[in-house]
C-alpha cells in the first residue's frame, strides 16, 4: 500500500520525509518533486532497487536512469574527472535543469544498467529533494511515468501510472516548469580524441544558453530543414 504525503502541509512534511528516507534505505521506490518534472527514485547503490525502478517504468537495462546529487562534491565522487568546461556548466546551471553525462568513477560498486562506463548526473533545484539527497546520498531518478507516456507534472499523474509499485509519494504541487532537463554528453572532454559536448536531449536549458558557456566546445547547431514546396514541409 502506497503512502501519499502533501509536503505543503507542515504536519505531513516531516512524516513524508521520514517515510521517504526509510523507503530508500530498504530498497523501495519513492516519487519526489523536482524543478523539472516528478521523478521516481531509488538508492543508486542498490542494484535491486534500480532494477525495480526500471521494471516500474517498463524500461530495459539499455535505458539506465540518471543520478541526482546534492552538490558538486558528490559529482566529483561519482565521475572519473570533471573537465573545466563542465565546471563552467555546473557553475552556470546547477542546481537546475541540466543533466551531464561523464565517465563514471571505475571504483564505484553500483549497477545502473547498460551505462557503458558513464553516468548521467544532475543537481535539482528543489529544496525538499535536495534535503532528501543530503540524507540518503545519490539517488537513481527517472521521470515518474510509464515508458512512452508523458512525464508526470503532478503527484496524482505519477500515482495513476505507477500505483503501488512506489512505496512513498511526496506531493509539493505542480512542477515548476514541467519541462524535463536538458541532457548533454561531455564524455569526450575526458576520453575522446576530439573534445565536444553533444546535446542528447533538449529540454529546460536551451541550446543557446549552453553555447554562451561552452562556445565552440558545443557541437554545431543542426542546419534548418528545407521546407520549400518540394520538401513536403508544412507551416
Amino acid at each position: 500500500m502506497s503512502s501519499l504525503f502533501d509536503c505543503r502541509d507542515e504536519s505531513q512534511l516531516l512524516a513524508g520525509m521520514r517515510h521517504a528516507r526509510q523507503a530508500i534505505g530498504r530498497g523501495d521506490l519513492i516519487v519526489v518533486p523536482t524543478d523539472t518534472v516528478y521523478g521516481i527514485a531509488a538508492d543508486a547503490f542498490s542494484a535491486s532497487a534500480v532494477q525495480r525502478l526500471l521494471d516500474a517504468k517498463g524500461r530495459g537495462r539499455q535505458s539506465p536512469p540518471p543520478v541526482l546529487v546534492a552538490g558538486v562534491n558528490t559529482l566529483r565522487a561519482l565521475v572519473s574527472e570533471v573537465p573545466p568546461a563542465v565546471d563552467d556548466l555546473v557553475a552556470e546551471f546547477w542546481p537546475g535543469g541540466l543533466t551531464i553525462v561523464l565517465p563514471a568513477q571505475p571504483s564505484l560498486s553500483w549497477d545502473l544498467g547498460d551505462t557503458h562506463g558513464t553516468v548521467a548526473v544532475r543537481m535539482p533545484a528543489h529544496r525538499l529533494t535536495l534535503e532528501l539527497l543530503e540524507e540518503t546520498g545519490p539517488m537513481a531518478v527517472s521521470s515518474a511515468n510509464l515508458t512512452g507516456k508523458p512525464a508526470a507534472v503532478t503527484v496524482l499523474e505519477a500515482m495513476d501510472m505507477l500505483g503501488d509499485r512506489v512505496s512513498t509519494y511526496l506531493d509539493d504541487g505542480p512542477s515548476a516548469t514541467g519541462v524535463a532537463s536538458t541532457i548533454v554528453d561531455a564524455t569526450s572532454l575526458v576520453v575522446g580524441p576530439e573534445p565536444v559536448v553533444r546535446v542528447l536531449r533538449e529540454g529546460a536549458i536551451p541550446r543557446a544558453r549552453l553555447r554562451e558557456v561552452l562556445g565552440d566546445l558545443l557541437e554545431p547547431d543542426e542546419a534548418p530543414e528545407d521546407t520549400g514546396p518540394e520538401s513536403g514541409g508544412t507551416s
